[in-house]
């Protein structure tokens, strides 16, 4: 795969900065694309293109089409910036194209879980989102990748890829994140361990687990924290493998996955890297941002503030500024 910074920074379309200071001679051109399966799809879209084009946005709006990407390729000499409305799912199958072509993204949490948008401290009210992307400047992000397929929030093999192969699309619209629950109890007793070898910054360690995570954002799942301090910018991919021996064991470890402080568990092991490879015996399904995309054995890399996203300042966001892994 050639160095996707390169062709964000060598891409045809305008950079955000240069947009801005030719905003004196055309208003800012925004392709606005949301994704009509996501859970809110449909919310109060009048009022968010009413509150883009207030923010001094004009707004393109081409016919929906299942390749986002191709959309966003064709329409990227003409604008400045994409719009994207929709669930992680909607973000994901975009990052590609907003690589390639080096266009910032303003996002409309519309989607179920939106974990990104609460990694990045954004407002989950999609007209107050809308204002934001008006107003705020877009920030540098990281992206994690896994054997060609990018994810904003968090790769998995295991519990979590299991999970994401029985949770359909329809639970999740009629139920929101209660689905993730309801799909997690009927997984969760029926989970095996198994063996998987990682190798990372020099070492080769063959451990048994239920779960091995990677992660590049802070939230995934509907609830989950990667790491208590993780964010989207820090150039460090969060790893932990849950090694537990009964399923029941992770009840226990639920409201510290939900804080991010498993790591701290003897029955978990926990780790920053910036690339590392998971193989197993038998080929087992990856899922990034909720999707399965790809099988072990599996080669993660991050690459550091590859795309720009509008939102809050860093400082701002949820985990700045923390300390990672903390003593018992």
């Amino acid at each position: 795969m050639s160095d996707p910074l390169s062709r964000s920074v060598a891409g045809g379309s305008p950079t955000s900065a240069e947009a801005e200071s030719s905003g004196a001679s055309r208003p800012r051109r925004a392709l606005l694309l949301c994704n009509p399966k996501a859970r809110n799809g449909g919310a109060a879209i009048d009022a968010v293109r009413e509150a883009l084009r207030a923010g001094g946005l004009t707004l393109v709006e081409p016919e929906p089409e299942r390749d986002c990407c191709a959309v966003i390729r064709r329409h990227a000499q003409d604008v400045d910036l994409v719009i994207l409305g929709g669930g992680d799912g909607t973000m994901n199958a975009a990052a590609p194209a907003l690589v390639e072509t080096g266009l910032p993204l303003g996002i409309l949490p519309l989607g179920t879980a939106n974990d990104l948008a609460r990694s990045l401290g954004l407002p989950l009210d999609p007209v107050a989102a809308a204002e934001l992307i008006t107003q705020a400047a877009p920030q540098p992000v990281d992206l994690g990748w896994v054997n060609g397929h990018y994810f904003f929030n968090v790769a998995s093999i295991g519990f979590s890829a299991d999970l994401a192969g029985g949770l359909t699309a329809e639970s999740k619209k009629k139920w929101g994140t209660v689905g993730y629950a309801i799909a997690a109890f009927r997984v969760l007793r029926r989970v095996r361990p198994f063996t998987v070898t990682i190798e990372h910054d020099g070492k080769r360690e063959r451990v048994t687990t239920i779960q091995a995570s990677v992660g590049n954002g802070r939230h995934y799942g509907g609830g989950m924290t990667v790491e208590e301090t993780a964010t989207v910018d820090d150039g460090k991919l969060d790893f932990y493998s849950l090694e537990v021996k009964h399923w029941w064991r992770l009840l226990a470890l639920l409201p510290a996955l939900r804080r991010g402080t498993h790591g701290r568990a003897e029955d978990v092991r926990a780790f920053q890297t910036t690339e590392v490879v998971l193989s197993t015996r038998k080929p087992r399904a990856v899922n990034t941002d909720g999707e399965l995309t790809t099988h072990t054995p599996a080669h993660f890399k991050v690459f550091p503030k590859i795309l720009k996203i509008y939102a809050p300042d860093a400082a701002d966001r949820p985990g700045a500024g923390g300390t990672r892994f903390l003593p018992l």
